[in-house]
């Protein structure tokens, strides 16, 4: 597998999760797909379980806070330029 993404929960202590979400993917463009869908579902989620409406500028900023939770690994060597 040529693609590692590891997905952290934003748990506001200092970017500790004991559990982050960890996928592996040979192929770009499936990591791409995951990670979009996985970004959407997140920020879907918060979105639903807030008391104020929010706008697409917050919408916005929200995803760009979610991107920020992920490491990407391509064949061991980190990469951030992609989407961060």
């Amino acid at each position: 597998m040529d693609y590692k993404v590891t997905y952290y929960q934003d748990t506001c202590s200092a970017w500790i999760d004991p559990n982050p979400t960890i996928k592996y993917f040979e192929f770009f463009e499936d990591m791409e797909d995951w990670i979009n869908e996985e970004v959407e579902k997140r920020v879907n989620q918060t979105i639903e379980n807030s008391f104020d409406p929010v706008s697409d500028v917050e919408r916005v900023g929200m995803e760009e806070w979610e991107r920020c939770h992920i490491k990407i690994e391509e064949n061991g060597q980190i990469i951030k330029d992609k989407f961060i």
